[in-house]
């Protein structure tokens, strides 16, 4: 009889905090975080700071003849098909991430970023 009532008193505790789950969620209360099963998990943002990854600017682009290409020297000028004022593509690891404009700092060229890259629009890159 004493198992009885111990196992209806934990049935009622769990239906409570169910419902006071689902109370919190209804209520806009419910975390980010909260997984699946309700409860919150914890993501550990540091254990990625530490990766390097490789940024590059695209300036421009083109096509070359091996010909053409073996005739420039110091002080040839290569079109790269961008006019001035458009935007710079900001890739990191090879996608498509940002765009910016070029700016120079002490003497050092840099890169102001003025767009950032939906996820949405890197989908639709990929495809």
């Amino acid at each position: 009889m004493a198992e009885e009532k111990d196992t209806q008193t934990r049935a009622e505790g769990q239906a409570s905090e169910a419902g006071e789950t689902e109370k919190t969620r209804a209520e806009g209360g419910g975390s980010k975080n909260d997984g699946p099963t309700g409860r919150k998990e914890n993501y550990d943002i540091d254990l990625i700071l530490d990766i390097p990854l490789q940024i590059s600017v695209e300036f421009g682009r083109t096509k070359m003849l091996v010909n053409d290409l073996l005739q420039l020297g110091q002080g040839s000028v290569v079109d790269l098909g961008k006019p001035v004022g458009e935007s710079l593509d900001i890739y990191v690891s090879d996608t498509l991430v940002a765009r910016g404009e070029a700016v120079v700092v002490d003497n050092k060229v840099g890169v102001r970023i003025t767009d950032i890259i939906s996820p949405v629009e890197r989908v639709r890159s990929l495809a």
